[in-house]
């Protein structure tokens, strides 16, 4: 742990009988020197700051030059532990009355003896620094974890592939083992990261309108078999209108329901009771949802407190309550952040009821058919390119499953190179590739003639944002799926520009 003790200076101090003269000659032979410190048996009883002693000088020199320097000190100075930690003391001073003037502080030890002096200048300049470091590795953390992410949607792709071939049973059994793992690991990273944007102010809900008898089916096929595969047994209902909606974000409302219902799967096996309620009341819906079990394996206090406090002292030692302490402080944070709250309560007999309750406006959500991820009435080819190759074979994945062929290239001179022969339908478009990007490569692809230059692109990319975005759609682009792929978003933009394509092509 960093201390003041790095940053202070532990130069000698003076007496409170030296003459003004003395410290004068001090800081005239010292440039370097900012405050001087006046002790008495060892113990600070003033400091002397060099900007505001010089210009007394320059005014009173011949007044003030025999006179001691306790006449002048400033008798009241900051004075800190040298044990204490930087960013604590910077937190102190934003709170502080003290005035702007006292530009330097004495440090002393636990008995209150002088040990050195300190400018704040060099520490709020260490501290921005430190500050500045620390961003900056949080957001290495944060590329280096999405990237991690795409290997395990690559990984899962890959696996899911494999599950449709004929395995031998040892085979298919080790798949389902990597693709169950990877997906543990995916979530947890996510839940993670989710967690520190959360912290820093930054996790974001997509209110969008949510059939609520659909989100808890989503529970349910989320849960079922993984509680059965532990021994357990997951009930889950619904109990409201069959078509109410509300304006949520459902992919948050899953992460809370995951939360506590992994909670209760790991604490034990047996009966796992969830539920859903919804109530209009004035146009908006009282969203009422409960997670309850039976487990006796740990005792009412002890699971009380993992849910409270989930990140406590000795749960990050163990991954696995890591991992459930990680998703559980983000259900807090989420329902923080819609308005809501998490509740739990012992059980009679065995095990706890976890509860939360929010309102949420009531919301239309438009009937369609049975979804349905074909693309096109007709076999399309597209082109993928993408600088990595984990990614290539993600895409190659999806466009078999909607039943489309597809070529790969890495970056954007060989796209250019590929969509001059016009045997493509659709071009899927990463964005940052080496020798030409993404955008460069469409531009180029939109000045060749004919059919060539007019075929669809797609971006793909993790940078999606609205300025993103107008960039890509300026350069000629017709839309963008944001990486990881989701399946149903790619089907549907597909499913629109294979559609038009198909039009034009009848008319």
């Amino acid at each position: 742990m960093e201390t003041l003790a790095r940053l202070i200076d532990r130069r000698d101090p003076v007496d409170p009988r030296t003459s003004c003269r003395t410290v004068l000659e001090i800081f005239a032979s010292e440039p370097a020197l900012a405050a001087l410190a006046v002790t008495q048996d060892g113990a600070p009883i003033g400091l002397v700051y060099r900007d505001v002693f010089v210009g007394q000088m320059l005014v009173a020199a011949e007044h003030l030059n025999a006179r001691p320097i306790s006449e002048v000190m400033d008798p009241e100075p900051r004075s800190v532990r040298v044990a204490m930690e930087p960013g604590v003391f910077v937190d102190a001073l934003a709170q502080s009355a003290t005035p702007v003037f006292r530009t330097a502080f004495v440090a002393t030890d636990e008995d209150g003896l002088y040990v050195g002096v300190g400018g704040l200048a060099s520490l709020l300049a260490s501290h921005r620094r430190k500050q500045r470091e620390a961003r900056e590795a949080m957001g290495l953390v944060e590329r280096m974890a999405h990237d991690i992410g795409l290997h395990l949607e690559g990984v899962q792709a890959f696996t899911d592939r494999l599950e449709q071939q004929r395995l031998a049973p040892d085979a298919a059994a080790c798949v389902r083992a990597i693709s169950d793992t990877s997906r543990d690991m995916s979530e947890i990273l996510g839940r993670a990261m989710d967690l520190h944007r959360a912290a820093t102010g930054g996790l974001s809900l997509s209110p969008a309108p949510t059939r609520l008898r659909d989100l808890a089916d989503a529970v349910e096929a989320r849960w079922g078999p993984r509680a059965a595969e532990g021994g357990s047994t997951l009930l889950f209902s619904y109990d409201g209108d069959p078509e109410a909606a509300a304006l949520v974000d459902p992919s948050r409302l899953l992460q809370v329901f995951d939360a506590l219902i992994d909670g209760a799967l790991a604490h034990g096996r047996g009966v796992i009771e969830a539920s859903l309620r919804a109530r209009l009341d004035d146009g908006r819906l009282r969203l009422e949802g409960d997670v309850r079990d039976n487990a006796a394996a740990v005792t009412a206090e002890e699971r009380l407190a993992r849910v409270f406090d989930p990140l406590g002292e000795g749960r990050m030692d163990d991954r696995a309550e890591m991992a459930l302490g990680v998703g559980m402080a983000l259900a807090h944070r989420v329902l923080r952040e819609m308005g809501g709250q998490v509740r739990a309560e012992p059980n009679r007999g065995a095990g706890l009821t976890l509860r939360f309750a929010l309102t949420a406006p009531a919301a239309q959500v438009e009937t369609h058919d049975e979804e349905d991820l074909s693309v096109s009435a007709r076999p399309a080819h597209i082109l993928i390119v993408d600088d990595n190759a984990t990614n290539r074979m993600v895409a190659e994945a999806l466009c078999e499953m909607f039943d489309c062929t597809s070529e790969q290239v890495a970056d954007g001179v060989e796209a250019v190179e590929a969509a001059r022969t016009g045997r493509f339908d659709l071009i899927l478009m990463d964005i940052k590739m080496p020798r030409m990007d993404g955008v460069a490569a469409t531009r180029a692809i939109r000045e060749l003639p004919g059919p060539a230059g007019a075929a669809p692109i797609v971006a793909l990319t993790a940078n999606a944002g609205p300025e993103d975005v107008a960039v890509y759609l300026a350069a000629g682009m017709q839309d963008v799926v944001e990486k990881p792929i989701k399946p149903e978003r790619l089907a549907i933009v597909l499913s629109a520009l294979l559609a038009g394509e198909d039009e034009q092509e009848a008319a």
